[in-house]
């Protein structure tokens, strides 16, 4: 959701890392991922929360979070 507007915003998380002791569950990252659905935060703070939290939490060995989001007023056919 856009902070100022409240109107849906659209994007892509890319994740890629390499794991070292402990990987990420999928179904649960999807669950957190969901978590920011009607969340109101800009793009580049949520790829940044995002990145943080993970690490965080599996401590990889490398990790990339990228983020391709739609610029705001774009037409996204059904």
């Amino acid at each position: 959701m856009c902070p100022k507007t409240g109107q849906p915003d659209f994007g892509t998380i890319e994740i890629e890392y390499v794991a070292d002791r402990r990987c990420i569950e999928l179904k649960s990252l999807k669950f957190y991922l969901q978590g920011f659905r009607n969340v109101g935060v800009f793009y580049e703070d949520v790829v940044n929360r995002i990145l943080d939290d993970l690490v965080a939490a599996c401590s990889p060995r490398r990790m990339t979070v990228t983020g391709k989001f739609t610029r705001a007023g774009a037409f996204i056919p059904w």
